[in-house]
């Protein structure tokens, strides 16, 4: 089993998640007592936060890439960043260690060529949303990519950043993520990415008529099959 290196913090609701679903899978296919090797490392998500709001990316590289050698010298065998918004600097962070950075936009845009969806929704924070860093990654694969109206963005970031970074998962939020999901299906999408790792919290398979997919939960699949290949 390879040594799975995070970078969490970002928020830690999500790194928690992350840990769990790792253990979880290791122990559902080697059973017994097994469980993930991990080297995690957690930023101050409020730090860089503020360092994103004032647009000194070159600050949240450093923190981020000083993460990044800790963990590889930690023992990690291939490094994640836990956060999609914060892959603004993932090209800094692969570029400054000597082991696999497993982007994320790479493991999304892999699920939605392997269930053949050309067009794609894409929810996530209004940064994600309105900067092409990632999407235009997913976009380099050919893939049609469409966000929710921008009239929608702050409410989305709103969910994002005052309830599910702190633990609140809100039914009438869910209905109204769920809203912005049927109208990503009527513009064309076939599938769409829960682009933020906190809104898995949020919003299940059950909860919409159109395939999900969860940035969290295909990235930790996708670090399970390269750990234990």
């Amino acid at each position: 089993m390879q040594t799975i290196g995070l970078i969490g913090g970002m928020s830690w609701e999500s790194s928690a998640a992350y840990y769990e679903a790792l253990n979880t899978g290791v122990e559902k296919r080697l059973g017994n007592l097994h469980s993930a090797r991990t080297v995690m490392t957690s930023v101050d998500f409020a730090e860089v936060t503020a360092l994103q709001e004032a647009e000194d990316w070159d600050a949240v590289a450093a923190i981020l890439v000083e993460a990044a050698q800790g963990v590889e010298r930690a023992g990690a065998d291939f490094l994640m960043l836990c956060t999609t918004t914060f892959h603004r600097v993932a090209d800094q962070v692969a570029a400054a260690v000597d082991i696999p950075l497993l982007h994320l936009a790479d493991v999304l845009a892999d699920a939605c060529v392997a269930n053949d969806v050309k067009e794609v929704g894409f929810l996530g924070t209004t940064f994600a949303m309105e900067r092409s860093f990632f999407t235009d990654r997913l976009r380099e694969r050919g893939l049609t990519v469409h966000v929710p109206d921008p009239d929608h963005h702050e409410t989305v970031n709103r969910i994002i950043y005052d309830e599910l970074c702190h633990g609140r998962v809100v039914t009438k939020s869910r209905r109204t993520v769920v809203g912005l999901i049927d109208e990503l299906w009527d513009a064309g999408a076939g599938a769409v990415i829960l682009g933020c790792t906190e809104l898995e919290l949020l919003v299940h398979q059950s909860d919409a008529n159109i395939p999900i997919l969860g940035s969290t939960s295909l990235h930790v699949e996708a670090a399970l099959a390269r750990a234990l290949a």
